[in-house]
């Protein structure tokens, strides 16, 4: 029994579910800010210019069945801004960060100059493979 809790300690202390989890909970506090900014802003906007005040309420029924598509458009709306803020926020920035660190690693030199016929040499090359100079 003891040994079954040991290995869920170590699943939980490691670094991946400690990551997820914080993660999870900075996407659920994430998508409540962009929800209340969808209902409380960006639907009046919107409903201002299309003259229709509330999304929410668009509804019609069929055979006693209501289907509310307003709230499909409010969580359309609400699915494309954390779509459009993950993308700018988080993939640009980390591409960019990616990108740099791979142009520094394609910077790195793989020859070096034979300090003797001054050839190019493999860096890791203890011999030059021109004159038999040591390295």
């Amino acid at each position: 029994m003891l040994k079954m809790f040991e290995g869920f300690k170590n699943f939980v202390l490691r670094g991946n579910a400690i990551e997820l989890a914080v993660g999870v909970v900075i996407g659920a506090a994430f998508n409540g800010f962009i929800n209340s900014l969808v209902k409380g802003f960006l639907t009046p906007l919107i409903g201002a210019v299309a003259k229709t005040p509330d999304f929410s309420s668009l509804t019609f029924t069929i055979n006693g069945s209501k289907f509310m598509y307003g709230d499909v458009i409010n969580n359309a709306i609400s699915f494309l801004l954390s779509a459009i803020a993950i993308y700018y926020f988080v993939i640009v920035p980390m591409n960019l960060m990616t990108s740099k660190m791979k142009k520094k690693e394609e910077q790195k030199p793989t020859t070096k100059k034979c300090s003797e016929c001054l050839s190019d040499i493999p860096i890791e090359a203890k011999r030059c493979s021109h004159c038999a100079q040591m390295q």
